[in-house]
């Protein structure tokens, strides 16, 4: 058997069970979800967003990385010096908006600046915006946006497993139905088989009329017929349930028909550990559908956005201050403003802001449109758990209805073939009661089968699939 054979059989765990001849193994819920989250493609490409919003971030924090850097100048014309400059100096971005910075100079010749200063020289710095870009600016506008991106990313791979798991979820009680219904099928024929062979026992006897064989034969017929039906459809259940099923190597698998719902496959432990609480549900979802959480976020990145385009209604009003010191030794002397320094006021305002309105006004406008769908989101998702609960709360009712018709069937069943054996009935109205009861019974199984993927629903409505 192939590897990736082998760590399928192994995450499944599937155990064995022996029905006759044939060795077959079981799958439930709970095993599926584990491959689907394991091996399915798109939960993998998921985790490739989220790779990417972390080189975002990474991006974004570049903007706060020191920066070195030096100059080499030189001007020598007619046999003149005219300057000889070495220059080094280190720029370090804060978060607030100031920028440190320091350097060391050596600068000699014939022919200076009269502003620059000869010899070894030092100094040390500060930038400071005082109005516009003092609060936030692009490089922290950026960093915070590509963190909330980040978070996006975590809470859109969540909502694409929630759904992919609900998608597999939806398959499988379809796959449980349909097995369930052969299953049936499959025990009323071994039971008219037996009938058939007594009815004949009593015909050859005397004591039955040969018309008794065809109703027996045709019942037969019937139930063989509807047998073959069921086995195409459960095998093909199976065939759209392997579209969620992958191996490691990103090969699809095909889920084998000797592959079985497990014998216990109304009390499986995801069903019995889940929350069924409308209040509790509702809560959750608030706080932790990942699709709410995308919109909640898309809305904190707009008022980011709404804060960035505010600094372009201020004046720019930057202030740059450095204390110098002769040679390269750092001295306290003169500092701020009595000896030793340097500084500099830049002042920029454009006339009329038109710019600044427009951007401001649009992203006021953007984030009100956020908003607005986060709003929508958040009633959708509250009518979604609570039409999920609805069904829920209808089917719980129906199966213990179904349950009671079914059981009254059966006894009517079991009276008539009494009647019949002690010649008060017809072998006719024993069908008759027997399509009843076995129509009652594939409706029983067919509301348990949805009751159960409507308790799925609900975890997935509350963004609780992952």
């Amino acid at each position: 058997m192939k590897k990736n054979n082998w760590l399928l059989i192994l995450l499944l765990g599937l155990s064995q069970v022996v029905l006759g001849q044939d060795s077959l193994s079981v799958l439930n819920s709970e095993q599926l979800l584990l491959l689907v989250k394991k091996y399915h493609p798109v939960a993998r490409q998921a985790q490739i967003g989220i790779l990417q919003s972390n080189a975002n971030v990474t991006l974004a924090r570049g903007a706060f990385n020191p920066i070195i850097g030096g100059y080499l100048a030189q001007k020598n014309f007619s046999q003149i010096e005219y300057y000889n400059l070495t220059n080094a100096q280190i720029t370090i971005p804060t978060w607030y908006g100031i920028e440190l910075s320091g350097g060391l100079q050596e600068l000699s010749g014939q022919r200076l600046n009269p502003s620059e200063t000869g010899g070894k020289t030092s100094y040390a710095g500060v930038s400071l915006p005082l109005a516009k870009n003092l609060i936030i600016d692009k490089r922290r506008a950026f960093l915070q946006q590509a963190k909330l991106y980040q978070t996006m990313a975590k809470a859109e791979q969540r909502a694409l497993l929630n759904d992919i798991l609900m998608g597999a979820m939806e398959q499988y009680w379809l796959w449980v139905n349909a097995y369930q219904a052969y299953v049936i099928m499959n025990n009323n024929l071994t039971i008219n088989q037996t009938r058939l062979d007594l009815v004949k026992k009593s015909f050859i006897n005397g004591e039955r009329p040969a018309i008794d064989t065809i109703e027996a034969i045709t019942q037969l017929q019937s139930f063989e017929y509807r047998k073959n039906e069921y086995w195409l459809a459960f095998q093909n259940a199976g065939l759209e349930l392997s579209a969620y099923l992958w191996k490691s190597n990103n090969e699809p698998y095909y889920l084998p028909e000797t592959v079985i719902p497990q014998t216990g496959w109304e009390n499986e432990t995801n069903l019995i550990n889940f929350n069924l609480v409308l209040a509790d549900l509702l809560t959750v979802a608030e706080t932790n559908n990942p699709e709410l959480l995308q919109y909640k976020t898309k809305v904190d990145v707009t008022k980011i956005d709404k804060r960035l385009k505010f600094q372009e209604l201020l004046p720019k009003i930057d202030l740059r201050y450095n204390h110098l010191n002769k040679d390269y030794a750092w001295n306290s002397e003169g500092l701020l403003l009595n000896n030793n320094y340097q500084y500099g006021i830049k002042f920029e305002m454009p006339l009329f802001l038109s710019e600044g309105r427009g951007a401001y006004r649009m992203a006021n406008l953007k984030l009100e449109s956020s908003k607005l769908d986060l709003n929508l989101k958040q009633q959708q998702v509250e009518i979604k758990v609570k039409q999920y609960y609805n069904e829920y709360i209808t089917l719980r009712r129906q199966i213990a209805l179904q349950s009671a018709a079914y059981n009254n069937y059966m006894q009517l069943l079991k009276a008539e073939e009494t009647r019949f054996f002690n010649g008060e009935s017809s072998l006719f109205l024993i069908n008759s009661r027997e399509s009843k009861a076995l129509e009652a019974q594939e409706k029983l199984i067919e509301l348990k089968t949805k009751y159960f993927k409507t308790i799925y629903g609900l975890q997935w409505s509350a963004g609780l699939l992952q």
